[in-house]
């Protein structure tokens, strides 16, 4: 089923997430550079920003997400994609209590590690959500036109 929120038959939400995604994980790799001593303070402060951008990105991703899944009329796609769409709202209340942490307690590490860690594991879970949609019930996948199953023939 081909996606309402895309340009050129391109949909929006999967060429969105992926910066998010990359974010987050980036932010929690900083945090374990920080925390086992690889690198100085700078690696604590891109830990933030990385994670910042993480949240804004996956707010713009959300907006085509959400569009996508208001165009679902099958009721089991349309569960997995409200499970996928909790999820992501989840991922983000995490984020953000992890950015406020960090905000106000700027030489916290541990806590904010460990959230960024439990935030990564929702991402897989939600990541594979989003797989099942895409790659199982076809969402934000434009419809091909059939061939005929006749074989061509040749004009001499």
């Amino acid at each position: 089923m081909a996606s309402p929120a895309s340009i050129g038959k391109h949909p929006l939400h999967p060429m969105l997430v992926g910066f998010p995604i990359a974010l987050w994980i980036f932010s929690f790799v900083c945090d374990l550079v920080y925390a086992f001593d690889w690198g100085g303070a700078i690696w604590h402060e891109m830990a933030f920003y990385t994670m910042a951008g993480g949240v804004i990105g996956a707010l713009a991703a959300a907006v085509p997400g959400y569009i996508d899944f208001r165009s679902i009329t099958d009721e089991t796609t349309q569960r997995i994609g409200k499970t996928h769409m909790l999820l992501n709202l989840t991922l983000v209340g995490i984020f953000i209590v992890d950015l406020v942490l960090r905000w106000r307690n700027p030489a916290s590490v541990t806590l904010p590690a460990l959230l960024s860690a439990v935030g990564i594991l929702v991402l897989g879970v939600s990541g594979w959500w989003g797989a099942e949609l895409v790659y199982v019930r076809g969402m934000g996948v434009e419809p091909q036109a059939t061939k005929s199953s006749e074989p061509r023939r040749r004009v001499v």
